[in-house]
């Protein structure tokens, strides 16, 4: 490996964890480049050397962040479930507790959409990605046959995609307290009451109802607070 092109991978990921500190512990408007680069020990032009403008520093700092909690991992139950009943469940435990793990992060990249055009692409993206799973659940739904009455495949994956919303999180887990486990357990008794023929037997897909992300048991800044609304 190039010595130079290491420390420039290093340097590059140095900054995105001084930006992760910063955005979730003092939040979207405390992030300019200046305060990047004190955080991370280099100047203000060593992160425009890396990062053109604030808003590609945020949105590289949205798919880090995404990288460093294992998002092919978390959804990696859904994928492998062994029919429509587990693969909902899985999904359910997979928004629960990976999107609060993101939150404060991914709605950074959401206040900025509307004043700049490459965070908006870069969020509906994201959004074209999270429909794109809720499309296959809804397709896998059809195609075994236990699909309740009453929903279309585009029905059911336009709500699979807003029962994704940060601001339910938001609601369950830092208004009224919620744990992960409860979020997780309850979404999933949601989408297969509502989207499942009545009857289906619920199927336990392994590590989708109990196991968390090693860590994640225990309290810190990044997954003990609601995102900032």
């Amino acid at each position: 490996m190039d010595p130079q092109n290491a420390r420039s991978r290093r340097t590059r990921a140095a900054l995105l964890e001084a930006a992760r500190e910063i955005v979730e512990g003092q939040g979207l408007e405390a992030l300019t480049m200046g305060a990047v680069g004190d955080r991370a020990g280099v100047t203000r032009r060593t992160v425009y050397l890396r990062f053109e403008s604030r808003t590609a520093l945020v949105t590289a700092l949205f798919e880090h962040v995404n990288e460093a909690e294992e998002l092919a991992e978390s959804l990696r139950p859904v994928h492998d479930a062994s029919d429509a009943a587990a693969a909902l469940a899985a999904w359910a435990a997979h928004v629960a507790r990976f999107h609060p793990r993101i939150a404060r992060v991914a709605r950074a990249v959401q206040a900025m959409r509307d004043a700049d055009a490459d965070a908006a692409e870069h969020w509906r993206l994201v959004q074209a990605d999270w429909y794109r799973i809720c499309r296959e659940l809804a397709e896998r739904t059809r195609d075994e046959g236990v699909l309740a009455d009453g929903w279309t495949v585009e029905r059911m994956a336009d709500m699979l995609q807003a029962l994704m919303s940060f601001d339910i999180l938001d609601t369950l887990v830092g208004l009224h307290g919620w744990s992960a486990d409860a979020c997780a357990a309850q979404l999933g008794r949601l989408a297969h009451s509502t989207f499942l023929r009545p009857g289906t037997p619920i199927t336990a897909q392994a590590g989708a109802g109990t196991t968390e992300r090693r860590g994640a048991g225990r309290p810190s800044a990044r997954n003990s607070q609601p995102a900032p609304r």
